[in-house]
This record gives C-alpha cells, sequence and structure tokens, in this order.
C-alpha cells in the first residue's frame, strides 16, 4: 500500500516522503497513530503543493541572503575601544560590539553567531566574515580606532 509519511518512521522515512508498506503494517500501525495517510489523487496533490511552497520559500529565503550579502560584502565598519598606557587594549573587541556597530552604522541586523573573526586586541584593521547560509557569505572590514 502506498502511503504519504505525516512523521518521520524509522526504517520507513521522513515526513512528507512517499513510500511502499505492506498493508497490515498500514492498516495496525501507521494510521492509529496518524503516522501516515493512503495516498490517493487528493494526498498527492496536497504533497507537491507543500514541496512546492516549501522549495518557493528556500528561493526567497536564498534571494534575500545574497541581497544581504551585497550590502555588507567590503563595507568598514569603525569602532572605538579604551586603551591603556601602552597603547594596547582593555580586553579585547567581541563579535558582539561588532554586530552592535553593524546595526548602528549599516542598520542591518545581523546573529553574532554567524560571524566569525579572529581575536581584536590591537588597534589596526582586521576582516571579519559573515555567514549567512551554507554557501552565502559576507566579509566585511573592522577598524578598531582609540
Amino acid at each position: 500500500m502506498k502511503v504519504i509519511l505525516l512523521q518521520d518512521v524509522k526504517g520507513k522515512g521522513k515526513k512528507g516522503e512517499l513510500c511502499n508498506v505492506p498493508d497490515g503494517y498500514a492498516r495496525n500501525f501507521l494510521f492509529p497513530k496518524n503516522l501516515a495517510v493512503v495516498a490517493d489523487n487528493a494526498s498527492l496533490s496536497e504533497l507537491k503543493g507543500k514541496k512546492e511552497s516549501a522549495e518557493h520559500h528556500k528561493q526567497e529565503e536564498i534571494a534575500a541572503a545574497k541581497e544581504l550579502a551585497g550590502k555588507l560584502d567590503g563595507k568598514t565598519v569603525t569602532l572605538t575601544a579604551k586603551a591603556g598606557a601602552n597603547g594596547k587594549l582593555f580586553g579585547s573587541v567581541t563579535s558582539k560590539e561588532i554586530v552592535a556597530e553593524i546595526e548602528k552604522e549599516l542598520g542591518i541586523r545581523v546573529d553574532k553567531k554567524k560571524m566569525s573573526v579572529a581575536d581584536i586586541k590591537n588597534f589596526g584593521e582586521y576582516t571579519a566574515e559573515i555567514k549567512l547560509m551554507p554557501g552565502i557569505q559576507a566579509k566585511i572590514n573592522v577598524k578598531v580606532t582609540e
């Protein structure tokens, strides 16, 4: 019997997949526990619509990430930090501070967990990489002044 899985079923497949299972397994296990529905024309067309909708949303997210990467790529953010008597920073500049400055200067919200930057413990210019999505990243320059 062909069924569409409503949830992940170990050994059979993932949610939303069309799979062929024995009739007794479907009637006695999958249907009573609401793990699957019969794969008739209505449920197949609904599954197709959901897959197309999910693909469309994914393409929109990718386009938005590419647009954001275009806005961020090559921009320079200037941070001011306190320094000691010998010209070294007190502590270091963190990705949280860089993200706050990006939001303040450029008006773009970025997740600090998606940013990778080397330890900034001195004044100067550094490059930070922001991974927006797998395969989509932007590089931003960070200038630390006194």
